[in-house]
């Protein structure tokens, strides 16, 4: 399967600037949890690079999820933690950097976005990669004041050859897009279905003006195989050359969500597809993944201000 075909949605320790947050809700980022996500960076890599993942483990709430490229959805931490050890027993990570590129403080959680570099030299058969790409933690106040790392996510900049070496078949997951789909019960969840259905049909009919549209201006979008876009220039360049050049003929598209957690100002949605697809000669079916954050706007629209996908 050509990578380029799929569907659009879907050794140093990284020093870092601590930027403001922004977006602050009910008690904002404080300067104690700022200096928390500070040392998981610090953590994280240094569990990567000496092949330790329990050292970033710790930080795990106990239903954290991971989105990884390639890896269909981890669930727990149990199973969270089997990745990262299954990681570090195929890769010896040489070298493996990030880079914050902005803060998000929604009230009862924090967003952190970024880029990140890294070069896994392969163990037995295993290719050796040279990746760079951008992140997506998302965390949890809890109620006695600390923080809890509830979901992470990340995709590449561009393409990778044999990136099933990246996948790992003992590590138990879930394919998002076959679970349960989130009932409508409420007034959240009959609007992103109706969302969902919207960008079923903006991006099965090409229709890249409409489909920007559902992003706000100020919003970070973190696409698959391509750079990152913030801000409605780069969003609206990124969209219309993609729809134009690379987008499949899609003979089926579904998309849905299984989670939904509706906060003050701002909704996340665990969303995921099914793609039928065809493309110079090529067709396929594949399954993907997509983290959202809407935020009501003041014309009390929904729009998205982050957004990454992978795919399974």
């Amino acid at each position: 399967m050509k990578i380029a075909c799929r569907l659009f949605l879907a050794a140093a320790v990284a020093v870092t600037t601590l930027l403001p947050a922004r977006g602050a809700g009910p008690g904002g980022a404080s300067p104690e949890h700022l200096a928390v996500l500070a040392k998981f960076r610090t953590d994280y890599t240094q569990g990567l690079l000496l092949g330790r993942p329990e050292v970033a483990a710790g930080y795990f709430a106990a239903e954290i999820r991971l989105m990884p490229e390639f890896q269909r959805t981890v669930l727990g931490r149990d199973h969270a933690t089997k990745y990262y050890q299954a990681l570090t027993d195929r890769f010896a990570v040489q070298t493996y950097r990030r880079d914050v590129i902005d803060f998000l403080d929604l009230g009862t959680r924090l967003v952190e976005t970024g880029r990140f570099t890294e070069r896994l030299v392969g163990k037995g058969q295993a290719p050796t990669y040279d990746l760079s790409g951008k992140y997506l933690d998302l965390w949890e106040k809890t109620a006695d004041g600390r923080l809890l790392l509830v979901t992470q996510t990340w995709n590449y900049d561009h393409q990778v050859e044999q990136g099933e070496a990246l996948r790992f078949a003992d590590v138990p997951a879930v394919v998002a897009a076959f679970q349960r789909r989130t009932p409508v019960t409420d007034n959240i969840s009959l609007e992103l279905a109706a969302l969902g259905y919207l960008i079923e049909a903006t991006v099965t009919l090409h229709d890249a003006p409409v489909f920007s549209r559902l992003y706000a201006d100020d919003a970070i979008l973190l696409p698959n195989y391509g750079p990152l876009c913030q801000g409605r220039k780069e969003i609206d360049a990124y969209v219309a050359e993609h729809f134009h050049r690379q987008l499949s003929v899609f003979e089926k598209l579904d998309i849905r969500n299984d989670r939904i957690d509706a906060l003050d100002g701002y909704v996340i949605e665990y969303a995921s597809h099914v793609a039928s697809w065809k493309n110079s000669g090529w067709s396929g079916v594949n399954s993907g993944k997509n983290l959202r954050i809407w935020r009501r706007e003041p014309d009390h629209s929904l729009k998205i201000i982050v957004q990454l996908g992978t795919y399974d």
